[in-house]
């Protein structure tokens, strides 16, 4: 009988070893994606602050800086195209550059100085690599780099602008957003208006930089009859409201202008209307 005692021994630990393993396999699945740290809400609670004016996040303050980087390298470079390009449609678009850029810094400095944040005083790396290929070039060559470097990168700002304008939980940024959305694309349109952007190499180069999709997409259906002609339909009548004008200079200089505890311009049509 004692002989057999280790067998019996060893068995059960063999079973108790496998329930303890079913027991782990239950629970690792629980714990790795509902209660474990470094998910994307955890990394967003652990870089995010508090402000009087809201949650300042990691991805805020990017923004913010980004936004103070592409004046202290895209004014210059407006400047240097009024006073370099040979054709009117790129110096207009210098121009562009300077004024959006010269209104959009002091609208950063002021946030960053309500937020206390600290901004970078002089361009990075690579926009002063920038800077010097338009220095170095001459002419039509001029005029195509500066058209198409400064495409891409208003183009790469401009996704951020939405990313953080759909997403962020801070009033201040909320409202650099949308006049940097407004700077950014009057000067996306400005650049496209010379004729000189290539847009073939901007989609290669949006396609080298974004992952590969999950799934490959389908190739598109070949030729259908064409669909009935569309029903009129009458709308009905609605209250419509206008919008206020888009933002053209420091918001400081329009303080008089704006209602109470800062809610937007006055309105006195909107206000009847609504009454």
């Amino acid at each position: 009988m004692r002989g057999h005692l280790p067998h019996r021994v060893n068995g059960t630990a063999l079973i108790v070893t496998g329930l303890l393993a079913t027991l782990a396999a239950l629970v690792f699945p629980i714990w790795s994606y509902a209660d474990r740290s470094g998910t994307g809400l955890d990394t967003l609670n652990a870089q995010t602050v508090s402000t009087r004016f809201g949650p300042l996040s990691a991805t805020d303050r990017i923004f913010i800086t980004k936004v103070r980087l592409a004046g202290l390298w895209e004014l210059p470079a407006g400047q240097q195209a009024e006073e370099r390009a040979p054709s009117k449609a790129v110096e207009t678009a210098g121009r562009h550059l300077v004024e959006g850029h010269t209104f959009l810094d002091a609208r950063v400095r002021e946030v960053a100085a309500q937020l206390n944040l600290e901004l970078p005083n002089q361009p990075n790396d690579q926009q002063q690599g920038w800077l010097r290929e338009l220095t170095a070039t001459q002419g039509q060559d001029y005029e195509r780099k500066f058209a198409n470097v400064l495409r891409r990168a208003h183009g790469q700002v401009f996704s951020l602008v939405a990313q953080v304008r759909a997403s962020t939980r801070n009033s201040l940024v909320r409202d650099l957003a949308d006049d940097a959305n407004t700077t950014v694309l009057d000067h996306i349109e400005v650049l496209e208006a010379t004729g000189l952007v290539d847009f073939d190499q901007l989609a290669r180069d949006g396609a080298t930089a974004s992952p590969p999709p999950a799934t490959r997409s389908p190739a598109p259906p070949g030729p259908t009859p064409s669909p009935a002609d569309p029903t009129p339909v009458t709308p009905s009548p609605t209250t419509s409201y206008p919008l206020p004008p888009a933002a053209s200079r420091p918001k400081e200089q329009d303080d008089e202008k704006r209602g109470p505890k800062g809610k937007g311009p006055r309105n006195p049509e909107r206000n009847a209307t609504h009454r």
